[in-house]
């Protein structure tokens, strides 16, 4: 049985994070062959075109942690119909300079939970286009725009009753997705 380790990167720095909980909840329903390693992506400075011949150690330990992952798993929050700002920047860092992409190659899967009722659709699509040129082989479907409320997670932090069976839907396919990527 081979191993994959997967790069998670989560596009909210909230202490209380539906997303950091999704992102949590959704490895505990993965296959026992995969593990999940919640990037930093906080810590990291604002990206600046000026710094590519010297990146911060931040960025350096991001591009190899990205490097080093079989696959990639994003999970957004939206903010203002987009994806937030840290998310971006980290894609910055990560992606230059040009020609010296950590995600080339790579594959991923894309999701987000949000208050509102069409989840994050809209910051999911927008990542999407700026994975698409990142040369990020995208899990195309089942979509999951998931709406964060009540009963969204049990009480343990595991998906709720009501989500589970979709929620593990989408982990199979986005395991396999990734299983025929790495091979």
């Amino acid at each position: 049985m081979s191993q994959y380790t997967i790069a998670v990167l989560v596009g909210s720095l909230r202490r209380e994070s539906f997303n950091k909980k999704l992102a949590a909840a959704l490895a505990r329903l993965a296959p026992a062959e995969f593990k999940f390693n919640t990037l930093e992506i906080g810590d990291l400075p604002l990206y600046n075109q000026d710094d590519d011949a010297h990146q911060a150690p931040q960025v350096l330990r991001l591009k190899s942690e990205i490097k080093a992952a079989n696959g990639l798993l994003f999970v957004t929050a939206e903010y203002n119909r987009s994806i937030p700002g840290v998310l971006k920047n980290a894609i910055d860092h990560a992606s230059r300079p040009y020609g010296q992409s950590a995600f080339a190659g790579k594959a991923a899967g894309v999701i987000g939970a949000s208050v509102g009722t069409i989840g994050t659709a809209l910051a999911q699509q927008h990542l999407r286009n700026v994975l698409a040129y990142l040369d990020v082989a995208t899990l195309g479907q089942p979509e999951a725009f998931i709406h964060a409320k009540d009963g969204l997670f049990d009480d343990d932090g595991n998906i709720g009753a009501g989500g589970r069976e979709f929620l593990q839907g989408w982990m199979d396919k986005y395991a396999d997705w990734i299983r025929k990527h790495a091979a």
